[in-house]
């Protein structure tokens, strides 16, 4: 990875056909009929997820959503090429990569529907939990890829974010920290052109990879709807971060097919050419022409996989609903690491609100971990 690659790092095409890259097929080669179903099979789970979310979002039963459809290869494939040891800092659109280590869906939409501070432990699972503020969380993921290359961790640390990010100071500063001191961090980048409603070429007028070779760091750029090449391309950067490497980039270049979250209306700002032309680059679709093309497809598989898509998705839903609301006073739990007397007044304040108007205190009950077994 000495460079950027001007044209993205593809090993499917849209058609399903392989592309005949010798260096970043040798990374997939033990991807065999069986690794790529299970590939597959994440792919559509999640987007039967995000669907299933958009509703409750629309149904008033979550606050917002931050839909990831057309974004699932470079989600899915990225995660597989990470192991448990290695450490996750997300943005708030990362639910397939969440699911991938292992958190439910459920418990990824807790914090939408209003009941938790956040969603997973991330302990757990060794993810993070979503970071609102866009790009703070490329210094999370530096700071902590440094740490742990001063214990001697012999692992990756990964930072998802999107091209809008790219444009805050807080990702040029972890740029630049990561690159002066060598941490072992991936820097990913989902390139899905739109920040809300500016386009890609309004954030950048060169590929935002180029940015990380201005800050001496490696960078590829690779179709983020090709599965296989983006796992092929994070397992390079990874191996390189365990291995006293030092920092890489990835640009996966995809698209956004829905709204930015709920509360946006796409049509505002991009025309439905532009949807259709990218709806022709599907990444669930290009997978399955591949399983067609090499007469690995099965039908009945394919019937029992969307059956298992709706059942986690009906699964999701009903965990939802069935959410306890949290006591009111977790409302003041984790602002800070010890106690504080303004925060307690507050409490107190509150407490004597909800003891004037009952009907304001939600029913206490408990709330699970979220993590899947």
């Amino acid at each position: 990875m000495p460079g950027t690659t001007e044209y993205p790092v593809q090993l499917i095409q849209p058609d399903g056909a392989r592309v005949h890259n010798p260096e970043y097929r040798a990374l997939v080669a033990d991807i065999g009929p069986d690794e790529l179903w299970e590939l597959y099979a994440d792919l559509v789970v999640t987007r039967r997820i995000d669907i299933e979310a958009v509703a409750l979002a629309r149904q008033g039963q979550l606050g917002l959503w931050a839909p990831f459809q057309g974004q699932e290869a470079a989600q899915v494939g990225s995660a597989h090429a990470l192991r448990p040891d290695d450490y996750v800092f997300c943005s708030y659109r990362e639910t397939a990569v969440a699911y991938c280590r292992g958190v439910l869906p459920s418990a990824a939409a807790a914090m939408w529907r209003g009941v938790a501070h956040s969603s997973w432990d991330p302990a757990a699972v060794n993810m993070t939990n979503p970071a609102i503020v866009v790009g703070a969380q490329g210094l999370h993921a530096t700071g902590y890829a440094y740490a742990a290359q001063l214990d001697g961790a012999e692992i990756a640390t990964v930072v998802y974010f999107g091209d809008g990010a790219t444009s805050q100071g807080d990702i040029a500063e972890a740029l630049t920290f990561a690159a002066s001191w060598s941490t072992p961090v991936v820097f990913f980048c989902q390139n899905n052109h739109w920040a809300i409603s500016e386009p890609v070429g309004l954030q950048s007028a060169t590929p935002i990879a180029h940015r990380a070779v201005g800050y001496g760091i490696p960078a590829v750029r690779v179709d983020g709807n090709d599965v296989l090449a983006v796992l092929a391309a994070t397992r390079q950067a990874a191996e390189r971060a365990r291995t006293g490497g030092g920092p890489s980039f990835i640009e996966a270049i995809t698209y956004r097919m829905g709204p930015h979250t709920t509360a946006d209306d796409p049509t505002r700002y991009r025309t439905a050419a532009e949807i259709e032309e990218w709806a022709g680059r599907d990444p669930i679709l290009r997978v399955r022409r591949l399983l067609e093309r090499e007469n690995l497809f099965d039908t009945a598989a394919q019937q029992r996989l969307d059956e298992r898509a709706d059942a986690e998705a009906a699964r999701m839903r009903t965990e939802i609903l069935t959410m306890p609301d949290p006591d009111p006073s977790a409302l003041f739990e984790h602002v800070y690491s010890a106690p504080h007397p303004l925060l307690d007044a507050q409490r107190a304040e509150y407490a004597a609100y909800l003891a004037d108007d009952p009907a304001e205190a939600a029913a206490p009950g408990p709330r699970g971990e979220g993590v899947r077994s």
